[in-house]
């Protein structure tokens, strides 16, 4: 799936940014993967250092959709790692955003999938299986809510209540 560059976006939607429709994400993460553009229909998660239900989540077909993980901003240990990008590619995940650690980096820097994560960090995270699916998330300094649409770039990251197109 083709993503559409976001300061297009922004440039060719200033009402639905007014309206709240289009919200940007504070510019906080960094980027890993190979795919330095992606989008998509949104997942979300929410998780707090425990990768159990990120894993079961990126074990369905991702059918081009982006994976949010919501990990409370955790600087403690890694929730994503070069295993779970290799499983996303493989099951057709676009992306990953993860509000937390990602590990493995050199792993994965050679998937196909864009992973955005706060920082990189070795430790890995625990295997409770606590937290939420499908539920709204506050991740970048907005709320994200399953189903809505995601478009990353060089640029930044947008979140759309709808599909945008050209």
């Amino acid at each position: 799936m083709a993503s559409l560059p976001t300061a297009e976006i922004c440039d060719t939607n200033a009402t639905h940014i007014s309206s709240g429709d289009l919200r940007i994400l504070d510019p906080v993460f960094q980027m890993y993967g190979q795919s330095r553009t992606f989008s998509g229909p949104i997942v979300t998660v929410k998780v707090f250092e425990d990768n159990v239900l990120v894993r079961e989540l990126l074990e369905t077909k991702g059918e081009g959709r982006v994976l949010v993980v919501d990990g409370g901003g955790s600087m403690r240990c890694a929730l994503v790692g070069g295993n779970l990008v290799q499983l996303a590619q493989n099951m057709g995940w676009s992306g990953i955003v993860v509000n937390g650690c990602v590990r493995d980096v050199d792993e994965i820097n050679l998937c196909q999938v864009g992973v955005r994560a706060l920082a990189s960090y070795p430790l890995r995270s625990n295997k409770k299986g606590t937290g939420e699916k499908h539920v709204t998330v506050y991740v970048g300094g907005t709320f994200i809510r399953h189903g809505e649409w995601l478009y990353a770039d060089n640029d930044g990251i947008i979140v759309s209540k709808f599909e945008l197109s050209i």
